[in-house]
């Protein structure tokens, strides 16, 4: 299941080609139950990885507006100790991001060894986003991918596992989805006017993605396209990939202090 998500390094991701409703031949109580085995075992690696104190996990989230981001983090990571765990959502750069290049605010936010961290966006909107709202020249976004090839690379030396998923939504379903949180006053706020200029430009974006994620994706840190139309097979294909990433890790505890064998507290 995990090899046909895979954006393999030198091909193209082909988002427009890839069957976003793809139930990856599951049924729904088969994968809602798998998922929540994955979640425990998430949990157990996670402990593991605490204790090691050695490395990190970073997954990497992206999709169009209303591909369901968060709802994966939600659900993913539902046994998970919060402690062990970061999540961090960009928004548009200010105040003293503005001082410093682009990676800057990325770096600080990056997780500490023994924890995995998950960004809701990342250091991707700084090509796609500015390249589709105009905000920097042809010249500036289109030399960020060397750079983000390299980041990820000084991120995989150091011991940073980068796990890059793209949740693949059809036009339809984010028009669904953004109607309903228009209709429903419990997710209004999530909307914004320039949803509707985005979604408008649907396949503008997709386009502009693809290109990212096939200048991107590498041996160190490739890219994984998950069909992202229904919620139970998104969440469950990115905690199969976790899990995948953490067991290929294997995490070891500790050695705990010698003698403590047999030993009784008074």
């Amino acid at each position: 299941m995990l090899d046909r998500l895979l954006v393999r390094p030198g091909t193209t991701a082909g988002l427009a080609a890839r069957d976003t409703g793809d139930r990856l031949g599951l049924e729904k109580a088969a994968g809602e139950a798998r998922l929540d085995e994955l979640s425990g075992r998430i949990d157990a690696l996670q402990y593991r990885l605490f204790a090691e104190d050695r490395r990190s996990v970073l997954l990497v989230l992206q999709g169009l507006d209303a591909s369901g981001k968060d709802g994966v983090v939600r659900r993913v990571f539902r046994h998970v100790n919060p402690a062990g765990l970061t999540v961090t959502s960009f928004g548009v750069p200010a105040g003293v991001e503005l001082e410093h290049d682009y990676l800057w605010r990325i770096h600080q936010a990056l997780p500490q060894r023994g924890r995995i961290g998950v960004f809701n966006r990342s250091h991707y909107e700084d090509i796609v986003a500015v390249r589709m709202r105009n905000l920097a020249p042809e010249d500036v976004w289109r030399r960020r991918a060397e750079h983000l090839r390299a980041f990820e690379r000084l991120l995989v030396d150091e011991g940073t596992t980068v796990l890059k998923v793209f949740l693949n939504v059809s036009r339809e379903e984010q028009r669904r989805r953004l109607q309903e949180r228009v209709d429903d006053p419990e997710k209004r706020w999530k909307f914004r006017r320039g949803d509707v200029e985005v979604h408008a430009r649907f396949d503008d974006w997709i386009a502009a993605w693809d290109e990212a994620l096939t200048e991107t994706s590498t041996d160190w840190a490739p890219w994984h396209v998950v069909p992202a139309d229904r919620n139970w097979v998104k969440a469950l294909a990115v905690a199969e990939l976790l899990v995948a990433a953490l067991e290929r890790l294997d995490p070891r505890l500790p050695e705990p202090e010698s003698g403590l064998e047999g030993l009784r507290i008074a």
